[in-house]
């Protein structure tokens, strides 16, 4: 069997999905991400398809080696996410050939099923009770929303104040048996930390996530006396082992979150195994369409120290931009029982490969060249924010 072809899609709202054909007729499906970057990652895809065109699918490994070294130039999420969404593609192709789930080639299944948490409060956080009751009467026990909008490096108190009520409010009305993951963005800077950490350190939150933009993961051992009992979070935006490995040493980190549809779906394996040598949890990063999710939960069902998986049901990225439509995680897949979450948890899939059928045809008739905008954050006085 040889790679026959390689093709991305772009599919609203904000999904690029890979499909990976073989000379027999097996295909695979892999999906990328940094949608804002689309074109930069559409040119990546083109670029390693010519890495992999002819070779044998089931040489996962060493055609996941050949497309992240095989240039004198390399790394950054733009390459990493082409890469990685190939290699998944790769993986489902070998898993429907011979008849298994991809977990059965990684040390075969830990658990049944896994637990899954639902974002609530959009971009700019509002109207989170009444986010969370739907939440909960969709089955969910854990929720995550962003801590704040934009947030100056010396803010006025009153910001730290309505972060500290929205939890508040969540806390009286759901007590202590809702899970609250705080998601800080990035956008949170250094001398604004300590006061908002030590204000939510009583609530008992889940994590606190990306406390620090991308580049200051130095300070984050920094951060531990003043987090106390709130467990750290971070990860998303690191590509492989190598940039885990030194968060990992900084002893600093609770809870790591790689995104499959950054690393590859061997690498987060690697990288769960890794994480797993230091006490860490893992909790994968995947606020993207159904072909990441699926990949990630066939991670989830063969590491033993991923704790909960991320899914974008209702997220409000999906809500669609100018000029494109909404859509949903479910909205491609014919049969959404391998991806539909049940009293909070995603059971662990049964079919080959990925464990997901895409409707390819569909795919095919809504892909479209759409670009979304770069994000417009800014402080009062015109200055750029963290996004």
């Amino acid at each position: 069997m040889r790679i026959r072809d390689v093709r991305a899609f772009q599919v609203p709202p904000r999904w690029i999905l890979v499909r990976v054909r073989t000379d027999e007729g097996v295909e695979g499906w892999g999906e990328a991400i940094v949608p804002k970057r689309v074109r930069a990652v559409l040119g990546a895809v083109a670029d390693l398809a010519d890495v992999v065109a002819g070779a044998e699918p089931y040489r996962v490994e060493d055609l996941w080696q050949r497309m992240h070294r095989g240039a004198f130039f390399r790394s950054g999420p733009v390459l990493a996410t082409a890469a990685a969404a190939i290699e998944q593609a790769l993986w489902d192709v070998k898993g429907r050939a011979v008849g298994l789930p991809v977990y059965e080639f990684l040390g075969g299944a830990v658990r049944e099923h896994v637990r899954s948490y639902a974002w609530i409060g959009g971009d700019r956080p509002s109207d989170v009770v009444a986010h969370a009751k739907l939440r909960r009467e969709q089955g969910f026990d854990a929720v995550k929303m962003n801590a704040t909008e934009q947030l100056d490096y010396l803010d006025r108190n009153s910001q730290v104040d309505a972060v500290v009520d929205r939890v508040g409010a969540l806390r009286d009305a759901f007590g202590r048996d809702l899970a609250i993951a705080l998601d800080f963005h990035g956008r949170v800077h250094r001398p604004m930390l300590r006061p908002l950490l030590r204000a939510l350190e009583p609530f008992g939150l889940m994590w606190v996530e990306e406390p620090l933009p991308p580049g200051h993961e130095d300070s984050l051992p920094s951060l531990v006396a003043a987090a106390g009992a709130t467990p750290i979070a971070t990860g998303e935006r690191l590509l492989d082992r190598w940039h885990v490995r030194r968060v990992l040493e900084q002893r600093a980190v609770d809870v790591l979150q790689p995104d499959v549809s950054l690393t590859g779906l061997s690498e987060l394996a690697k990288i769960c195994r890794m994480a797993e040598a230091y006490d860490v949890a893992v909790a994968p990063h995947c606020p993207n369409g159904p072909v990441s999710l699926a990949a990630s939960l066939q991670v989830d069902m063969a590491c033993g120290n991923i704790v909960i998986q991320e899914q974008s049901l209702g997220l409000h990225y999906n809500q669609g931009y100018d000029g494109l439509p909404p859509g949903d995680l479910l909205d491609l897949v014919p049969d959404p029982a391998p991806l539909r979450t049940v009293a909070g948890r995603l059971a662990r899939p049964a079919g080959p490969g990925l464990g997901v059928e895409l409707d390819a045809a569909r795919i095919e008739a809504a892909a479209t060249a759409w670009h979304l905008p770069d994000s417009d954050w800014t402080y009062d006085d015109g200055r750029y924010a963290e996004w």
